[in-house]
């Protein structure tokens, strides 16, 4: 497959995603949300792949979210919503339903739905230089479901909502100690620990990995419902005057004014 904003590689079992983008701190668009949808199928159906790897390219960035920018510019393509449309749902959807573990490796930002991205995998290893956390409240946007219920099963509901009322960054060290991720390495030791990883799963029974997955998943599949319910609203929301100040005050290098909306 060729494809333009990310790298689709398959080694030894293992298949690789990374987002290509390292310029806009592999922020995604439509066309990113696109082409990770087509790898992942393409992975799914290789009887030779066993592990998925999701990460980022240029060390900078895992991914900083949707691209906003692209947004402001007209030039969000189908997917206008860059992060709450159609794509990122049905992205979340392959990352939890593909039946193999995938692993995100990240190493720098994973900051709005790059972080909700790398929650959503299996497994998250990251380097010591990593920084975590959300940041829809101040752009007007907000991931209902998985983006905030999920993570409350993951890191416990009032450290979610911190993360979310209060758009904090925080340090790998402290995501590992809130359980937010499972590994941190120092940034020399990330691909060798992350193809570690890789050997001991691809060690492990694939049917029993796979019934382990969909068991995990089995309790908060449900958020599937509540999330599409939440892009439904979404969708009305930025539309909205408040949701657009959030949008031109992070283009415009401001701080957004919501108190008009304060009601």
């Amino acid at each position: 497959m060729n494809f333009g904003d990310i790298i689709y590689e398959k080694t030894g079992g293992v298949a690789f995603v990374t987002i290509n983008r390292p310029r806009a701190l592999n922020a995604f668009r439509d066309v990113t949300l696109n082409e990770m949808i087509k790898a992942f199928t393409e992975a799914w159906a290789d009887e030779q792949v066993g592990v998925v790897v999701l990460r980022g390219a240029g060390g900078k960035a895992f991914s900083s979210g949707g691209d906003l920018k692209e947004k402001k510019s007209g030039a969000g393509g189908k997917d206008g919503l860059l992060g709450v449309g159609d794509y990122v749902s049905h992205l979340h959807y392959l990352i939890r339903n593909i039946p193999k573990p995938v692993i995100a490796a990240v190493r720098g930002y994973a900051i709005g739905g790059g972080n909700i991205l790398q929650f959503m995998c299996d497994l998250t290893i990251a380097s010591e230089d990593s920084v975590f956390g959300q940041v829809g409240p101040r752009v007007g946007s907000v991931d209902p479901g998985f983006g905030t219920a999920y993570l409350s099963r993951l890191i416990g509901e009032k450290k979610a909502r911190e993360m979310w009322y209060l758009c904090r960054q925080y340090s790998a060290k402290e995501a590992l100690e809130m359980g937010l991720i499972n590994r941190v390495v120092p940034p020399d030791e990330l691909d060798s620990e992350v193809n570690a990883w890789c050997e001991e799963l691809l060690s492990k029974s694939p049917t029993a990995l796979k019934l382990a997955k969909y068991s995990f998943n089995s309790e908060t599949d449900g958020l599937f419902g509540i999330s599409s319910m939440g892009k439904a609203s979404l969708e009305l929301f930025k539309t909205t005057a408040e949701a657009a100040e959030g949008t031109d005050a992070f283009v415009e290098k401001r701080p957004p004014d919501f108190s008009p909306y304060r009601k």
